[in-house]
């Protein structure tokens, strides 16, 4: 069993620096109150809001005093000089896999410097097909910030290129894949694509109003998901942090226990 955090899009700055620190501090407040703690947490890029080095000077302090081990991937609104300058490592695209008990964490960088759409170009498409191939007894947990396009009318900034798409099915076709975390639409969604959970994070700055007919209309909300891989399956709890819900009710433990 492995139990993790899916965070995404924190989007910081020096000018929404005390928001932020309140929000990781909540997550890390409500870590403490789990009965079973995770083991680690992703944070699926958009780390900063303008990739300045300021800004990945605060990012690395707030994960200093962070409970968890934290796995970050780059967005688009983040810059891989600014990231380096301070997180260290070669200039270039920021991907890497390790393993974490019984999963194997492969991260993209589907970041394309001045664009909002995603691409992986292929020196990474190289480096991923190697990277699948270590650690065969475990599920793949791919992270990378733009979803695949999966639908062709998506607005084109909203995804990963096409191509860059097909490629990666195709690098992923036959694998055993727990799921593919993602952020940068500021929404929570699931879909199933190619037989694997596809699952995107609203994150930590704001969301979208899903229903609204024309444009985006952008609203407050931030939270994150609290992830679960037992028995092969992934299970996925969306937790919302803001606007904070109101309580109506609250039925205790002991009415809840039925073994008695």
């Amino acid at each position: 069993m492995s139990r993790f955090l899916h965070l995404s899009d924190l989007h910081l700055s020096v000018a929404n620096a005390p928001r932020k620190a309140e929000l990781m501090a909540r997550i890390a407040d409500a870590v403490g109150r789990m009965p079973v703690r995770p083991e680690f947490a992703i944070l699926s890029g958009d780390l900063t809001d303008r990739g300045d080095v300021e800004s990945y000077q605060l990012l690395k302090s707030l994960l200093t005093d962070f409970p968890l081990p934290v796995h970050l991937a780059l967005g688009n609104h983040d810059t891989r000089r600014g990231f380096h300058s301070v997180f260290g490592g070669a200039e270039g695209a920021y991907h890497h896999g390790r393993r974490l008990g019984e999963l194997h964490l492969i991260t993209l960088d589907t970041s394309v410097p001045a664009r909002v759409h995603g691409a992986l170009d292929a020196a990474q498409l190289d480096w991923f097909a190697a990277e699948l191939d270590r650690h065969p007894d475990c599920a793949k947990l791919i992270v990378l910030h733009h979803p695949p396009r999966l639908d062709p009318a998506a607005l084109p900034w909203s995804t990963l290129d096409g191509a860059s798409t097909r490629a990666l099915g195709a690098a992923l076709n036959g694998r055993r894949i727990a799921a593919l975390l993602s952020g940068h639409v500021h929404m929570n969604r699931m879909t199933l694509w190619q037989g694997a959970p596809l699952v995107v994070s609203q994150g930590l700055h704001s969301t979208i109003d899903p229903l609204h007919p024309d444009g985006l209309r952008i609203l407050e909300g931030a939270g994150f998901n609290l992830c679960r891989w037992v028995d092969g399956g992934l299970s996925v709890t969306y937790v919302p942090l803001e606007p904070e819900g109101r309580q109506i009710g609250l039925i205790d433990a002991a009415r809840l226990d039925t073994s008695k």
